[in-house]
This record gives C-alpha cells, structure tokens and sequence, in this order.
C-alpha cells in the first residue's frame, strides 16, 4: 500500500518549487530542498523567519529588502504576517529570480509557503504589481509605528467574529498618562515611545493573532478562538515587558506602562458591541489605578463612557 506522505515527501524534494512549513511561532519546522537553497540554509537548520530575514539581509542574500531601516521593515511585516488565511504576493531574490509566493496559514496558526519561479513570466507587468502590492501594504499601515492600522486590525475582528469565525478576544490597549508625556518630554520623544511599545508588544504576538496602533496612543489585539483567561496572561506578559523599557536614550530613567481592556464574543457578535464592551473595561482599569488589566463582566455599568 502506498505511504501518502512518503510519496509527498519524494515530490517535495524533487520539485524545484520551494516549500517551507512554519509552526505558530513562526519557526521554520520543514522546508525542501530547492527552499533551503534559495534562503541559503543547511540541512538541520530551523531559524523563526525573523532570524532567516536578519541574517540573509546582512549577508546580501535571499529575499531582495530595499530599506534603509531593515528593523522598521521587519517589524511592520511581522505585524501583517500570517494574520489572514490566505495571500499570495511577488518577491524577487538576490540571485535575480522573480517568486510567486503564496502563505496559506490554518486555524492552528502553522503555515505553509509554497513559492514557484515566475522569472520569465511578463517582466514587463512587474511594476505594476509591485506598486499595487506597495499601496496595499500601505492602506493596512500605521504610518508612524509601522504596524497594522486600524483598518486592518477591524478586517480582523470582523473575521473572528464571522458566523463561521473562531469568536474570541479583543483586548483594548492605551498607554497610560500619555498627555503627562509628551508634556514633558515633547512629541518627538513621545513618537519614540509609541513606536517602542509597538515593537516591544508586536514581537510576542502569536501568529493567529492581530496587534495594531487603532489612533493616538489606543492599540488594539485581536485574540480569535481565545478565552479571558488566557488573554490575561498573554497581556501579563505585555505588561511585565513594557515595564522594564527604557526607550528614551537621552532619558534613561523614563519608564512607561499602559491598561488594558478585555472582552470577550462569540461569534456573531457585531464589532462595536465588543469594541464597546472592551473599551469600558480598559476605562475602569484607567479609573483603579492604571498599569493593569480588566476583564469586563456583567457588573460593569454599561453607560460608562472612555474618557481617558
């Protein structure tokens, strides 16, 4: 009887299309042969694509990255990742091949990349797709964190909220006294602390959910098939992170935190009850004294309005 994914194995060392899987952490868990030559990586290898992105850029190999802030680059892609269940995109690699790249991400958050050569297909189109691409990416980003933007993260919470969706959480994250901040310290710096806590709480997003800048110093993450409990301890973890920064060089003693609000929906559920239900939490979290969390319950008084 014949072994189906033993014979799947075959075709996928063989195939010059490059192939890779990648597990919730965005960790590279298998990739061929033909993957692993493009992205130069030995047989045994498995580095997050962070670590792959950084080290091939400093070398000058793999994936083409023109930017003169390859840190801004990764963290504004890291925070677009993975985040639908399906995309497809153009890339180009140093050694002059032209990919088409296609992720297809499961509801576990694993990933598969499939990848095909397309260098001699109609060169002449590239552009425009590359520009159509850029603008894309544009319309879904944070122009001064470089993180999702408001946009994108309700496109999010519409999808966890589907009749078909996952249901989930939407925790509501605002930074506390930010006002208090840039009086004191002026906008520029106050910038420079809305894009630290950008990076900081992006790089421990897990690959199903969605972070992203909702305006001012609001933040937004998007938890599907998440419960309370558990969102809490991921925000614990935000907020013992953020605790310990000191982004401002000329500053070093300047320390930050912020509050959250949890809410919780099943699916169904309309995008503003649950934005609504959240952003209360984060207020009474504001109101008890700040640098914590709140989970919303049925206590809470529904006529409680943010003003923060």
């Amino acid at each position: 009887m014949v072994d189906v994914l033993d014979e799947l194995r075959i075709l996928y060392d063989s195939t010059p299309v490059l192939v890779a899987a990648y597990d919730p952490m965005d960790r590279l868990r298998y990739a061929n042969p033909a993957f692993r030559s493009a992205f130069a990586l030995g047989p045994d290898e498995a580095p997050t694509w962070a670590e792959l992105m950084r080290r091939n850029h400093a070398a000058g190999r793999g994936t083409v990255i023109t930017t003169p802030d390859f840190e801004a680059w990764l963290v504004s892609t890291l925070s677009r990742r993975g985040k639908t269940a399906y995309r497809a995109f153009e890339t180009d690699l140093s050694d002059g091949r032209w990919l088409l790249m296609t992720e297809t991400v499961s509801p576990s958050g694993w990933m598969l990349c499939i990848a095909s050569d397309i260098t001699a297909f109609r060169p002449d189109e590239r552009a425009v797709r590359q520009a159509r691409d850029s603008a894309l990416k544009e319309a879904q980003t944070d122009d001064l964190t470089g993180i999702a933007n408001r946009r994108f993260v309700t496109a999010r919470v519409d999808d966890m909220l589907a009749p078909d969706g996952p249901g989930g959480a939407l925790c509501v994250l605002d930074l506390d006294n930010f006002k208090y901040i840039n009086d004191l310290v002026g906008h520029i710096a106050g910038d420079t602390v809305l894009r630290d806590f950008a990076a900081r709480i992006n790089g421990l997003v897990r690959r199903k959910d969605c972070f992203g800048r909702i305006g001012g110093e609001e933040f937004a993450l998007v938890l599907p098939g998440t419960g309370a409990a558990e969102a809490v301890l991921i925000v614990e973890r935000m907020l013992a992170l953020v605790r310990l920064s000191r982004p401002l060089s000329h500053w070093p003693e300047f320390t930050y935190t912020f509050s959250a609000g949890i809410a919780t929906a099943e699916a169904g559920t309309s995008f503003g009850d649950l934005y609504g239900r959240a952003d209360r939490a984060l207020y009474l979290a504001k109101m008890t004294g700040r640098n914590r969390i709140q989970v919303e319950d049925d206590s809470m008084p529904p006529a409680i309005q943010a003003k923060r």
